[in-house]
């Protein structure tokens, strides 16, 4: 299944009775809880996750949005009907880069049948296309969580890949420089790690850039075959676009996919001993 879905395809897979579990995820950074917009009106037959309390561990040492228990991600995902091999759809309300946390978390788990849609809520509003606010009817899938299947570092590696292969740091350009930091207690970014942000992924009009245009971007900053890449953010989420991005542009394959620091810079930079570099250079 491809990482991206258009709304025209989802719009035609829905149709089908054996359609796609799709599930909303929106969320802000600060809030408040997305499941207020789901409430308000969401596509039809899409359920709610939020990405605090179903797709994500307490936050503590292993950073603000730390991988969920494979037990506990394997109980939600049954809770909303997910059957293993059955496809998946998910959207929220920015530019897929919260989707991308259930994109990601699916494949870790081995689940490959699963896309992110295009444009988000906001592509499929504006096409016109049905919303409502009635809740699907609770059914008990039979997925298996089988973690493992996408490769995670932890921040001796990261550290590694920053000065050996890219690592490239999905957060807003302000933040990647050390100006800014409206969440965690220090400012700047893993030395060695390139600025890459997960809303250049998508164009004007809000849905993803094209193979060849997200291609060029990355071989801009020294993505090519045969050298190792990964991608950290704030909390592990946003990176998950990254990983996303990569497999879209065809740099990657579902095989041989982008790794991932899960703990990111909320793990990174509360341990006083690791490093950090500020300003535009990585």
């Amino acid at each position: 299944m491809h990482p991206l879905i258009s709304t025209e395809a989802l719009a035609a897979a829905l149709a089908d009775a054996a359609g796609p579990v799709v599930v909303d995820l929106r969320w802000r950074l600060g809030g408040p809880p997305g499941r207020q917009d789901y409430e308000v009106g969401h596509l039809p037959g899409a359920h709610y996750l939020d990405l605090d309390t179903d797709l994500s561990a307490a936050p503590g040492a292993g950073g603000r949005h730390p991988l969920p228990d494979p037990d506990d991600l394997q109980r939600v995902l049954r809770s909303i009907g997910i059957d293993q091999g059955h496809p998946v759809v998910a959207y929220d309300g920015g530019d897929g880069s919260v989707a991308a946390r259930l994109w990601w978390l699916l494949r870790w788990a081995g689940h490959r049948e699963v896309a992110v849609l295009d444009g988000g809520f906001a592509a499929w509003v504006a096409e016109g296309r049905p919303v409502t606010t009635e809740v699907p009817a609770a059914t008990e899938g039979d997925i298996v969580v089988k973690p493992g299947a996408m490769p995670v570092v932890d921040a001796d590696e990261a550290a590694a890949l920053a000065r050996e292969g890219v690592l490239l740091d999905a957060r807003a350009a302000a933040r990647y420089r050390g100006e800014t930091e409206p969440v965690d207690p220090r400012a700047g970014h893993i030395p060695g790690a390139l600025n890459a942000p997960s809303t250049e992924h998508v164009g004007e009009d809000g849905r993803w850039q094209g193979a060849a245009a997200l291609a060029q971007r990355f071989q801009a900053l020294g993505v090519r075959d045969g050298v190792r890449v990964g991608a950290y953010c704030g909390s592990g989420v946003t990176a998950s676009s990254v990983v996303l991005a990569l497999e879209a542009a065809g740099i990657t394959t579902p095989d041989q996919p982008a790794e991932l620091y899960a703990g990111s810079w909320s793990h990174w930079c509360v341990d006083p001993s690791r490093p950090l570099a500020t300003g535009p250079n990585p």
